[in-house]
C-alpha cells in the first residue's frame, strides 16, 4: 500500500469507492468533494495497491464544532482550529491491510505540523465505535447533522 495526494487522474476511482463504502448516504457530487481537495490539497490523498486507487482521505482545516453539512461546497474558513476529517474510504480490496491505520497516521502528523489541535470527524454507519478506538470523544453540537445517516455523531479527538 502507498499513499500519495489526490492528482486530477484520481477523480473517477474516488467516486466509486465513495459508492461502495456509503450505500446509506446518496452520493456527493465530483464538486463537492473536489472542493475539500482544493481547500487542502496536502491532506487529501489516495491509497494505492498495485499502481489502482483502492482508498482515499479527503481533510481539510475547519471550525470545531461546526462540520460542514453533506453536499456542500467547502472554502476557506476565516480561524481553521480543527482538521477536519470528512472521510477515509477504502474499498474492500484495501480493508484489513492497515490502510485505515497508516492514513489515520498520516492525518495526525500532519495536523501537529499545521498546528491544529484537535481532528474532528462526523461518524456514520456505526463507525462511532471505530473512531473511539482511535481516541476520539463525542461532543455535543447545536448544529442537526440530518443531511448525514440517521447515527451520525460529531467526535473530536485532541492531539
Amino acid at each position: 500500500m502507498h499513499l500519495r495526494n489526490i492528482d486530477s487522474g484520481d477523480w473517477a476511482s474516488i467516486l466509486l469507492i465513495q459508492e461502495e463504502c456509503y450505500p446509506e448516504i446518496a452520493p456527493e457530487s465530483l464538486s463537492v468533494l473536489q472542493s475539500k481537495w482544493q481547500l487542502s490539497p496536502q491532506s487529501c490523498f489516495v491509497i494505492e495497491a498495485d499502481k489502482r486507487v483502492v482508498g482515499y482521505c479527503l481533510a481539510h482545516p475547519w471550525t470545531l464544532g461546526s462540520p460542514p453539512s453533506l453536499e456542500q461546497v467547502v472554502s476557506q474558513v476565516k480561524q481553521a482550529d480543527t482538521l477536519y476529517l470528512h472521510d477515509i474510504a477504502l474499498s474492500a480490496d484495501a480493508q484489513g491491510k492497515g490502510a485505515g491505520r497508516a492514513v489515520f497516521e498520516k492525518l495526525v502528523t500532519l495536523a501537529r505540523q499545521l498546528s491544529f489541535n484537535s481532528i474532528s470527524l462526523v461518524a456514520v454507519q456505526g463507525a462511532s465505535s471505530y473512531w473511539k478506538k482511535q481516541g476520539f470523544v463525542l461532543q455535543s453540537i447545536d448544529k442537526n447533522l440530518e443531511t448525514y445517516t440517521a447515527d451520525a455523531c460529531y467526535m473530536v479527538l485532541k492531539l
